[in-house]
């Protein structure tokens, strides 16, 4: 009867046991679920492994959301996956909404074009553009597609004030500030604004996150080279980086320090991390404010000038480095490495020589000769827009992508 007894006791307590463990796991399981969300279940797609994951949100949770939480697919390419898995990925990250998806593709495909390491891309698009970029990038030449990976995202802002955040500045343009929080197994990654275009491999930029100090964990290029014209110096009514700020377009992180460090503000005493900074500071300046989160961002490293890395304008090169005259002494002399297409350049007649250069890239077919189908159409066309301040340095837009079409050409004859 007792050993019965003793019996009838250990299953008790096995039974009791499981269901505390069971409880505790739901438990948990709510406490990181929601928190980025616009109201209503959103998916992101991959090229890569593939795997299901319901989407569950917690109406008012506080925390970032888990990107993995979303359902992922995988394109059927044979080999492209692995191919690009044998070595490091460069993590490149862009937000898309509204009329973007064109201008976006043409970003990714200069990506593409110059670099010979793995890319993987982080497109954040509206939910209406993600079959659009599905589309275009699983229709690319395989040879091309070897090169890179692709993960799609919804637009997910804090559930609190995700209107707020969504309409600062331009459309969805503030949730480059939140890619560390839903970012979050990803180390380092360098983000662009659609309307950048790579005139030479992704890789050389990549390579400044290796000149970080220790305690630098972002990079980013100058506003402006000249303080007379500089829109910072003149006009901000919030405190900036600097003599002249930096601009956004371009930006490395190293999303590891940002999520670790404390940083330094002018709201309290007691340095913030970065999830416990962003949302204080839009409510202290957003009255001040006129470029949005690159504003805030300015502000961030105005308290923390040690965390920046600084790049030279060449790196990001924009209509105000030729507009008034070539003020741009870095890329007079090695060229532009890295063109940014701001105030809609590359859709109006006011600059051809950036729309030019955007139109040869995005017509540009895949396999083609680069130099007859697209450098030599290119150099016609800046000729032509020689009678622009832009167009008369036309040159320095080809001194760098005259080297990248080149490798390009020879790539191949290196494999055989």
């Amino acid at each position: 009867m007792r050993r019965y007894f003793r019996i009838l006791l250990c299953c008790t307590l096995l039974l009791f046991f499981s269901a505390l463990y069971v409880f505790s796991q739901f438990a948990s399981s709510l406490e990181t679920e929601g928190g980025f969300s616009e109201g209503h279940a959103h998916r992101a797609s991959s090229r890569g492994d593939y795997s299901k994951h319901e989407v569950k949100k917690v109406p008012g949770k506080e925390g970032p959301a888990d990107p993995g939480q979303y359902e992922r697919h995988t394109a059927d390419k044979p080999g492209s996956v692995q191919d690009v898995a044998r070595a490091e990925p460069m993590h490149l990250a862009v937000v898309a909404c509204g009329s973007r998806l064109v201008e976006t593709l043409a970003m990714l495909k200069s990506a593409v074009l110059f670099s010979s390491k793995p890319l993987q891309f982080h497109v954040f698009a509206e939910d209406e553009l993600h079959s659009g970029f599905k589309e275009a990038l699983d229709s690319w030449p395989a040879a091309f597609q070897a090169k890179f990976n692709y993960s799609l995202y919804p637009i997910t802002f804090p559930s609190e004030n995700a209107r707020e955040w969504k309409k600062l500045f331009k459309p969805c343009a503030s949730q480059r500030l939140f890619l560390p929080l839903l970012l979050k197994d990803v180390d380092s990654l360098l983000y662009v604004d659609t309307d950048i275009l790579f005139l030479q491999p992704v890789e050389e930029i990549w390579n400044f996150l290796s000149q970080f100090n220790s305690s630098q964990l972002a990079g980013m290029a100058p506003e402006h080279e000249e303080p007379r014209i500089g829109w910072y110096n003149r006009f901000a009514r919030h405190p900036y980086y600097g003599k002249t700020g930096v601009n956004s377009g371009v930006m490395l992180m190293n999303m590891t320090r940002i999520r670790a460090t404390h940083f330094k503000n002018d709201m309290t005493s007691v340095p913030l991390l970065w999830k416990e900074l962003l949302m204080p500071l839009l409510q202290k300046y957003k009255l001040n404010i006129t470029w949005g989160d690159q504003d805030l961002l300015n502000i961030i490293f105005h308290h923390n000038p040690e965390g920046l890395f600084v790049f030279p304008c060449q790196w990001n090169y924009r209509p105000d480095h030729c507009i008034y005259g070539s003020n741009c002494a870095a890329a007079e002399q090695h060229g532009v490495f890295i063109l940014h297409g701001n105030r809609g350049v590359y859709h109006s007649d006011k600059q051809p020589a950036f729309r030019a250069i955007y139109e040869a890239i995005q017509q540009y077919p895949f396999g083609s000769d680069p130099v007859g189908a697209l450098l030599q159409p290119l150099e016609v066309a800046l000729r032509e827009a020689s009678h622009t301040y832009c167009g008369r340095v036309g040159h320095l837009f080809t001194k760098r992508l005259r080297h990248s079409i080149e490798d390009l050409r020879i790539a191949p004859l290196r494999k055989a």
